[in-house]
């Protein structure tokens, strides 16, 4: 089903001139988009970090028309990807050759062109809009949500208790930490809907049609609701950006609505998908259940190891300008991709990196990314998913899938759309 070697996913498809014919590579099932139904979801990808696969492979674009013209799973017309630790570690942190501009960009599909801030922004401009932002995502801040976070998850958990079963994908990891979101940014709760369904059709959307639509929408709502709270200011996040100023001056109108629309996007998505596959692996392997309940004091190494085995991104940069690297020619402007699912599992970096071990020590891996670009929310996210754990197993305990449900999982943002687990309950 899926390729075991270097040989089998080379191909003579177009590529730039200065790539080597050797490098050119189909890398479309390691992309996140192919489902499987493995215990360990991003196994396919193994291989990819082996002292024997090539430091730099690209990503060639395929000629077939039905495949979109020439372009790759990832939708360009081709890109480097970098596979290995210490190589990945080198694009996140060598700002001096790789480039951030244009990441994740979907606005441009409509014809905007404010940035997204401030992931889209390079130093050293990237540090001022990283500190204003820093503040909201403090440890003094989290401190103070830590009460309104654990409510939240105990309603949710005790709203399902008795009921020994629940949809932990749609009715639960879809919902908890959006709701965390949502307050956090001051949005409405009576948005929680249509937020979704406008994020499903950007990231996941399966016709251009309903991804302008949804990017329409949601800049529309963002623009109308930063003139609200530029109106009436309140103690939300959204409130305290448009509301702020950067080095003494106040925020252009594209200042404001690149860094709303950043964090709106970046808000609805990566926790979900971590909580599915969270219980995913804790269902399919339950003594990962049996060591939490015996170890509750180690949650957060078990939530490190499940961030560290469920690298749900992979983020890209270009070249700023030509360079050699590994002896190849490497031409502004270039692509490159670093294949976190391969990277999180490099035997270089980790011991028995396949093993699940919640008592692994630096654990440096990078589901939130790395260098200055490091996830802004990744102390959030940190927080939601250990007073989940500490929640459910003080309250549900051990469960297991519902028999006969489908298990398989898109290792990426798509992740799992459903996946129903049921309990005995307790008296």
């Amino acid at each position: 089903m899926f390729p075991k070697s270097f040989k089998e996913i080379q191909v003579d498809w177009p590529a730039p001139e200065h790539v080597p014919a050797e490098l050119k590579v189909n890398l479309a099932f390691a992309m996140g988009m192919q489902p499987n139904d493995l215990v360990d979801p991003y196994e396919p990808c193994a291989w990819l970090s082996g002292p024997d696969v090539p430091p730099l492979l690209y990503n060639a674009a395929n000629p077939d028309p039905h495949a979109g013209g020439g372009v790759t799973a990832g939708g360009s017309r081709g890109t480097w990807i970098v596979s290995h630790y210490a190589d990945i570690n080198r694009v996140y942190t060598d700002n001096d050759h790789f480039s951030n501009k244009g990441t994740a960009e979907f606005q441009r599909m409509i014809g905007e062109t404010f940035r997204s801030i401030p992931l889209a922004i390079d130093p050293p401009e990237h540090s001022k809009y990283r500190m204003f932002l820093m503040p909201h995502f403090s440890p003094a801040r989290l401190n103070k949500m830590m009460d309104d976070i654990r409510k939240v998850c105990v309603d949710m958990i005790e709203a399902v208790r008795k009921d020994g079963e629940v949809d932990i994908a749609y009715d639960f990891g879809r919902v908890f930490p959006v709701k965390i979101f949502m307050s956090l940014m001051g949005f409405p709760p009576e948005n929680f809907d249509r937020f979704l369904e406008w994020e499903w059709n950007i990231l996941h959307g399966d016709s251009m049609e309903k991804t302008a639509w949804a990017l329409r929408s949601v800049l529309d709502y963002l623009r109308s609701f930063i003139a609200e709270k530029e109106a009436n200011p309140d103690d939300g996040l959204v409130s305290s950006i448009v509301n702020g100023t950067i080095e003494g001056k106040p925020l252009t109108d594209e200042e404001k609505i690149g860094m709303v629309w950043f964090l709106w996007l970046g808000g609805l998505d990566t926790v979900a998908a971590t909580i599915s596959q969270m219980f995913r692996r804790m269902a399919l392997e339950p003594w990962i259940q049996d060591w939490i309940i015996e170890h509750p004091e180690g949650i957060p190494g078990a939530v490190e190891e499940f961030l560290r085995t469920q690298p749900i991104l992979s983020s890209g940069r270009s070249a700023k300008f030509d360079f050699e690297w590994h002896g190849l020619q490497i031409k502004a402007g270039d692509m490159f991709q670093c294949l976190n699912p391969s990277g999180n599992f490099d035997p270089a970096q980790f011991e028995d990196p396949r093993r699940f071990d919640p008592t692994r020590k630096g654990n440096r891996h990078f589901t939130f990314v790395g260098g200055i670009h490091l996830c802004l929310g990744a102390p959030l996210a940190r927080r939601e998913l250990r007073i989940l754990l500490e929640e459910w197993f003080t309250r549900v305990g051990k469960f297991k899938v519902k028999e006969g449900a489908d298990t398989t999982v898109f290792p990426f943002l798509l992740s799992i759309r459903n996946l129903p687990l049921v309990w005995d309950v307790k008296g």
